[in-house]
This record gives C-alpha cells, structure tokens and sequence, in this order.
C-alpha cells in the first residue's frame, strides 16, 4: 500500500521520529532508545516514512543510519504555505479592525 506524506505525518511517533532525524543521521536503535516503544514499532514507523520518501537510508557498514529527506519535506511546506498566506491575510484584517476599535475609543 503506497501512503502518500500527509499520512505519515499524521502520526505523532513519526513526527516525532522526523524531529530526531532533522538534526543528524540516526540508526533505528538510536532512534527507538528515545521512545517507550518495541524496536520492531519504530521499524515499522521508519518503513511507513522511507515508503514516503520523507526519510533515507544510508548504509555505512553494519549500520544503516535513517536521515531527512528535505525535498520531500519542501512539499508539505508548500502545501501548507497556501494556508498560511491565508491566515495572514486574515490577521491583517483583524489587526486592523481592532486598530480603528481602538482609536475610536480614545
């Protein structure tokens, strides 16, 4: 089953596991040591984030260490930023609706 990035990240163990990641290359028991949860849980996560290519792996010797993939996190910023352009635009009314509120009370 191909889940798409908006799935992945619905999780909060895999958001979770995205924040770890974000700051250095770690390996699944790295990563699961940070959790109260079985190894094979976070490997799970972990497949649930490579298939999504939101996190890669990188083989270096015994180890395979998991990292971000920050293209693909590019996508969820862009998804997100029609929203937020939206949102500002509402604040900047509402900044100036309590602006002239509050001129007309002095």
């Amino acid at each position: 089953m191909r889940r798409d990035i908006f799935q992945a990240i619905a999780d909060p163990t895999r958001r979770a596991i995205i924040t770890l990641i974000a700051l250095q290359a770690m390996t699944p028991n790295a990563i699961a040591d940070n959790f109260n949860t079985t190894r094979q849980s976070v490997s799970k996560h972990l497949r649930i984030l490579t298939e999504c290519e939101l996190v890669k792996q990188e083989q270096q010797g015994r180890e395979i260490y998991y990292s971000l993939e920050i293209e693909k996190m590019k996508e969820i910023d862009k998804w997100i930023d029609q929203f937020r352009k939206i949102w500002e635009i509402r604040f900047n009314q509402l900044d100036k609706v309590l602006s002239t509120i509050k001129k007309q009370k002095k």
